[in-house]
């Protein structure tokens, strides 16, 4: 059974959110402080974690790059308040894998929790790996290499660090070089749900990819905006 880890400090919340996600047959955890809720993610193992920001004693953005630093993989779905673009931006850039805002309604924290699931991939689970063919698990682009068996991406053998789901982009636009791509094609692909108000989350996330693999980020080679359609990969110089 797939165990989710609540973490709010609304004692309402948690008890709204653990009631829908254990009708949705989910075996549910929580916690109401960050510290707690650290403990909690780095000594058991969840499916995702559900995380407020606004925590008492350590606030949801620390224990996230903790938990981060500390290579826990499970995803993390963290909950802000509707306007703060800041916190959204910043929480994406420690390494969470979506967001969630509020208020929000029970079904749509559902179908965010499907799609994390949906789309993870234990490296510890090959039988539920995505299957690499051999031509296509590592990819040369000019002194750019991508190893997919190893999700590994470096520059002139330097290691470059992404977040799971910065590499889960950069492989499906690698995936699909030369096609543009609109921004609710990759939401629905890469992310896993189809909220047209949502698709700033791509956005985001291509600036954070463009900082890491181009040489120029402000002059993007590889990941180009098609301005009107959405985003073109060029994988010039191919080996």
């Amino acid at each position: 059974m797939d165990k989710i880890l609540v973490v709010d400090d609304e004692p309402a919340i948690v008890t709204l959110l653990s009631y829908n996600l254990k009708q949705a047959g989910y075996e549910v955890v929580s916690a109401t402080d960050g510290e707690a809720a650290l403990e909690l993610g780095l000594e058991e193992s969840f499916t995702c974690i559900l995380l407020d920001l606004m925590l008492p004693k350590l606030d949801g953005m620390e224990v996230t790059k903790r938990l981060r630093q500390e290579k826990v993989r499970t995803p993390i779905i963290i909950v802000t308040a509707k306007n703060d673009e800041f916190d959204k931006v910043f929480g994406l850039e420690l390494g969470a894998d979506d967001y969630i805002t509020k208020p929000f309604s029970p079904r749509e924290v559902l179908a965010r929790i499907k799609a994390v699931i949906r789309r993870m991939t234990p490296v510890d689970e090959p039988e539920t790996a995505p299957v690499v063919t051999p031509n296509r698990a590592i990819t040369v682009i000019g002194d750019l290499r991508i190893d997919q068996n190893k999700y590994r991406v470096t520059r002139n053998g330097e290691n470059i660090s992404l977040t799971p789901k910065e590499f889960e982009l950069l492989v499906y636009f690698i995936e699909r070089e030369g096609r543009v791509l609109s921004r609710d094609a990759i939401l629905n692909h890469v992310w896993g749900y189809d909220y047209a108000s949502e698709t700033r989350i791509v956005d985001i996330h291509i600036s954070h990819l463009r900082e890491k693999i181009e040489l120029d980020p402000k002059k993007p080679r590889l990941i180009r905006t098609v301005r009107g359609f959405g985003y073109e990969f060029v994988g010039e110089d191919h080996a």
